[in-house]
């Protein structure tokens, strides 16, 4: 029997007031039987249970009584971080600690803040992931939680883009980061000396074939700061990702349908450069590219409410797209 249990009977009698046996399995995850030997049992070590029958009963503690138990786990204390993202704390492997820990707060918190902090809970919801995408596997992120914390190496296999695309990484993790639903690493590698490389990387964690947690331990650098790295990251990653720009006539249509088939860097260019062209409501503008395949596609979605001006490579490279749908759909010209 465990005790961590009891304690939690006891707290959701505090903070619900009446409850019935088969709310309590509910809410604990256990059988109706075993809710009522937990009750038995607060009862037999001095609790002020009171039982009361019939419909609309339950059972609810002495008017007045209050426990002073809610000292949190430290594990419960990690968890109060996500108690608002309940899938990333099951993601994490805390959601356990995460139910815990916000049954301890409401426990302690006055009746009319307790009843307040229940009617917020139930008209906010955080659902993290984007659209049109399934969530990722992450079968070795409670791995790397574990490690962060306890500053463990961790010995990984992993898939990137570049060839070869299957390396092996000694990893020293500093922090994870969850961004539109994925969940990345940010971690010092080693070289084949055993020394940490000065260079931080960052690592999806969906992309990680095989990982062990080792003996070994690391000394986080006092100056790293996840937070800042994570926006470097970012800043960096744009840089990086636009080489190049388009020129683009747009529709009034395809300016509205802009946000949902491009990335926000296109749609801000779009309204820092556009201008009118004609009376028909078309602008003209440049936005920044990554590769002109990449370019192609995107573009491509909107399809003839965007016109592709330069460059040249773009535009073929549309054109010729175009051309093979029509090909593959038996269209050879204009009717």
């Amino acid at each position: 029997m465990s005790a961590g249990r009891l304690l939690s009977v006891l707290l959701l009698l505090q903070s619900r007031g009446r409850m019935s046996a088969r709310a309590i399995a509910e809410e604990l995850g256990v059988s109706v039987r075993t809710a009522y030997r937990d009750v038995e049992r607060l009862q037999g070590a001095g609790v002020p249970v009171c039982a009361e029958p019939g419909r609309g009963g339950g059972y609810r503690l002495l008017d007045g009584y209050r426990t002073r138990l809610t000292g949190m786990t430290q594990g419960e204390a990690r968890a109060l971080l996500f108690a608002g993202l309940p899938d990333a704390a099951a993601d994490l492997g805390l959601a356990a600690e995460v139910s815990a820990a916000r049954l301890k707060l409401l426990a302690a918190l006055p009746a009319g803040a307790r009843e307040e902090a229940a009617r917020t809970a139930t008209v906010f919801h955080v659902d993290a992931p984007g659209w049109y995408r399934e969530p990722e596997q992450t079968p070795y992120l409670s791995l790397f939680a574990d490690a962060t914390l306890a500053r463990r190496v961790v010995e990984a296999r992993y898939r990137r883009w570049r060839a070869p695309q299957e390396v092996s990484r000694r990893l020293r993790p500093y922090g994870l980061v969850l961004k539109s639903g994925v969940w990345y690493v940010v971690a010092a590698t080693e070289d084949g000396t055993g020394t940490a490389t000065a260079t931080v990387a960052t690592y999806r964690v969906a992309q990680v074939l095989d990982a062990t947690l080792s003996d070994e331990r690391f000394d986080r650098p006092r100056d790293f700061e996840l937070g800042a790295y994570w926006a470097s990251y970012l800043a960096d990653f744009a840089a990086r990702r636009y080489t190049g720009t388009a020129t683009i006539r747009l529709s009034p249509r395809g300016r509205r349908r802009l946000p949902d088939n491009v990335a926000p860097e296109v749609v801000r260019a779009v309204d820092a450069t556009a201008t009118a062209v004609g009376t028909d409501g078309w602008v003209e503008a440049v936005v920044p590219t990554e590769s002109a395949a990449h370019a192609c596609g995107e573009l491509l979605r909107l399809g003839t409410d965007v016109e592709v001006l330069a460059p040249a490579a773009l535009r073929r490279a549309m054109a010729d797209t175009v051309g093979a749908l029509a090909r593959a759909y038996g269209v050879t010209g204009r009717a």
